[in-house]
This record gives structure tokens, sequence and C-alpha cells, in this order.
């Protein structure tokens, strides 16, 4: 009986810590949903002279990744799925 209290007394706690690991991660970086792509990807492809193809991938990106990274270039970092996702070529797949 003693076992079997300590064991579900462990699972609660790493479930408690997951969840609180999970709040506190997306409060530092939030996630957007599919129909929050479109504003973004404007927004980021705003100074290209590209950008038919850059709403296109970053489009594309901004669906698998949930997420689009800040300013108008750089700052990939911030989207790990964005930022290491690349082409047959090897070359970044995401704008």
């Amino acid at each position: 009986m003693t076992n079997n209290l300590c064991a579900a007394n462990v699972f609660f706690l790493i479930l408690a810590m997951a969840l609180v690991i999970q709040v506190a991660y997306n409060t530092i970086k939030p996630w957007l949903h599919c129909a929050g792509c479109s504003g973004a990807c404007d927004y980021r492809c705003s100074e290209t002279h590209h950008k038919k193809p850059c709403l296109l991938y970053c489009n594309q990106c901004c669906q698998k990744c949930l997420c689009v990274p800040s300013g108008t270039y750089g700052n990939k970092q911030e989207c790990p799925c964005y930022n290491d996702w690349k082409t047959q070529e090897g070359t970044p797949k995401c704008p």
C-alpha cells in the first residue's frame, strides 16, 4: 500500500512539474495558431523584394512550426523548428 501511494505521489509530482514547465515556456514564447500565420508572415516578409516566395515559405513554416520569428529578418533562434528546417541543399527553408 505504501509503495502504491509513493508511486502515485511521484507520478503526480512529475506531471505537475511538466505542466509548470509547459506553462512557463508558453508564457515566454507564445505559439501561434494557424490563423495567426498570415499576419505574422505579412510582417515578416514586408521588407523583402521577393514577397511571393517569402510569404509562401513563411506560411508553410508557420503552419508546421506554429512560430514565426520577430522582425523582418534574423531572430530565427526564437523558433527552433523554423530555424532548423532546411531544403534538400541544406539551406534554410524558412525566411
